[in-house]
């Protein structure tokens, strides 16, 4: 599925974030893969995505500029692709 950032999206339970001064180190225990949060803002917009509707409403809440906006939706896709974040379902009915 292609990530699209109007859907809501959650890290996934399987992922571990680990605090570090450039950001997070992402560890998968499902794929063992080990992803680089390069930035303390992604990490907030990673550890916050379920809370808004949808990614952009992470992006607002964590004060991500305008100009920063493409940058971290390629971010979010690739952490997308490889598992860290995961779409989340509608939790209605």
């Amino acid at each position: 599925m292609t990530f699209d950032p109007a859907r809501s999206y959650r890290c996934c339970p399987q992922v571990a974030l680990r605090p570090e001064p450039f950001g997070a180190l992402a560890y998968h225990f499902g794929t063992r893969r080990l992803s680089f949060l390069k930035t303390r803002q992604l990490v907030e917009v990673v550890r916050t995505l379920d809370a808004y509707a949808d990614v952009h409403g992470a992006l607002d809440a964590a004060g991500v500029a305008e100009d920063q906006r493409a940058a971290y939706l390629s971010a979010l896709a690739g952490l997308a692709e490889n598992g860290t974040i995961e779409e989340r379902a509608d939790e209605t009915g």
